[in-house]
């Protein structure tokens, strides 16, 4: 409608895809929008060629070239490939924000019916446990490092911000973990708190991810924007869905400084590729979505409003709403909502939308630049062959010849020696020796000790216990 021409790259996915996407390109090309379409390859047909990433080169510099792009769900097919593409690809362009609307859909009976659902979860999408960073530590004991840093914290919780102000939204909570992991979780909040003051518009309001879950099912109507960590926000939003009537209803969009990639939150459901049944609204919404963050509001109205008009007035609805017997093929229910085009329903909460102001933050990887620093001491985790009396016994005589003492053996957390409280704790092969000393440790400290230490056991991992400006950057064990 802009009388632009839009360059954008087209992943028609696998399983049910290439119908739900061929649905979405066809109402948008009826509402009057130029697209030149840029059809490619992703998933589970690449990964069978044997590429491990399942996104070819083909595919990456028509991204690089259009800098958006729309796609049907991606599988990972078992015993093809050890990544997933969708996340290949999310992380490939720093997609760094994921956001995902929850809005109740006129004609869609649910539980919540009439309640007013409309809020939007934004959900890191880089960091987190989502990294994949993980390690077989022991024969026994595996380790998933949740990253989350402060650069990271600042452009989720920006992007929640500004994406509020495209919508007219007036409330952004925060949903974190804080309470338990202080520094990781507590990062994002103590990042929102801080940042939450540059936006004196919007509330900002702080609350516990489990309490948050709890609240979307009791009260979703009192929510309006969600940011959160990546695995948060990842279940937060399938719970959202739910609300509003299933994944067919999801909508989604990856975001990031250069690029954007706008996908359904459902997946491929090869049981019903080709069948002609399933409900296109979830990708054909993150198409209006995309539409929106191209600057075609009028189109991305109209197709809105066509859909809900569909459903509510006209009730046209498909299988995942209805059930088998009266329901409209995936191609009877495009057809319905092309032919509404240009129909309005009134009864929406409506939004004033305007162009995403992306956020702008510093491209310095350390922003926090502490004036002091130290090392109070070591964690060493090591894997456990003999009974852990005798293990903490001899860790204590190691340390009489160094700079170090040996202060707390832990097992999963928990302090398990000296003056153990439990007479029978329930131990895994992976404990953790806390090393501190005096003076600062030093590396040259470090590294004679676990010459020392590799004599007596299989050490692991180390972690420094870090001091900066002052404060303590590590957390204690239960029970030290």
């Amino acid at each position: 409608m802009s009388g632009k021409t839009h360059n954008i790259t087209l992943i028609p996915g696998d399983g049910i895809g290439p119908e739900v996407t061929s649905a979405t390109c066809k109402i948008i090309e009826a509402a009057g929008v130029e697209i030149k379409w840029d059809v490619c390859e992703a998933g589970a047909e690449v990964f069978k060629k044997g590429l491990e990433t399942g996104v070819p080169k083909e595919t990456i510099d028509s991204i690089l070239k259009n800098k958006i792009a729309l796609k049907g769900p991606l599988e990972t097919p078992v015993g093809f490939g050890e990544k997933s593409a969708n996340v290949t690809l999310r992380k490939m362009f720093e997609t760094y924000g994921n956001i995902r609307p929850i809005k109740e859909i006129p004609g869609v009976k649910t539980p919540y019916h009439g309640r007013g659902i409309d809020l939007v979860i934004v959900r890191e999408n880089i960091e987190d446990l989502y990294a994949g960073i993980e390690h077989m530590q022991t024969p026994n004991v595996a380790q998933c490092l949740k990253l989350i840093s402060r650069k990271g914290c600042e452009k989720i919780v920006r992007l929640a911000f500004e994406f509020a102000r495209s919508e007219g939204r007036k409330m952004v909570h925060c949903a974190t973990k804080a309470n338990i992991m202080k520094l990781s979780e507590g990062l994002l909040k103590r990042t929102f708190e801080e940042i939450s003051g540059d936006y004196p518009d919007i509330e900002a309001h702080h609350i516990i991810v489990d309490n948050c879950a709890h609240q979307l099912v009791k009260k979703p109507e009192q929510f309006d924007v969600i940011v959160t960590t990546n695995m948060n926000g990842d279940i937060l939003s399938d719970l959202g869905s739910a609300l509003i009537g299933g994944l067919g209803f999801a909508p989604g969009a990856n975001i990031g400084d250069d690029f954007a990639i706008f996908e359904a939150v459902h997946g491929s459901a090869p049981k019903y590729a080709g069948k002609n049944v399933i409900n296109p609204t979830a990708v054909l919404l993150s198409g209006v979505m995309m539409l929106r963050y191209l600057g075609e509001f009028k189109a991305a109205e109209s197709i809105e409003q066509a859909l809900y008009v569909t459903l509510a007035k006209d009730h046209v609805l498909t299988r995942d709403v209805v059930g088998e017997k009266g329901a409209a093929s995936t191609t009877a229910f495009t057809d319905a909502i092309i032919k509404n085009l240009g129909k309005s329903f009134k009864d929406q909460k409506p939004h004033t939308y305007k162009p995403i102001q992306l956020p702008k933050v510093s491209k310095d990887p350390g922003p926090i630049k502490p004036k002091n620093r130290g090392i109070k001491g070591i964690d060493v985790f090591i894997e456990l062959d003999k009974p852990f009396e005798v293990l903490g016994k001899n860790l204590e005589q190691i340390t009489h010849s160094t700079p170090f003492q040996f202060k707390i053996l832990s097992c999963r957390g928990v302090k398990i020696y000296p003056n153990l409280s439990l007479k029978e704790p329930d131990l895994v092969d992976h404990v953790c020796a806390r090393f501190v000393a005096n003076n600062e440790t030093t590396d040259e400290m470090i590294l004679d000790l676990l010459q020392k230490l590799s004599k007596e056991c299989h050490w692991v991992h180390l972690e420094k216990l870090n001091i900066f400006d002052g404060k303590v950057a590590y957390s204690k064990t239960h029970g030290e």
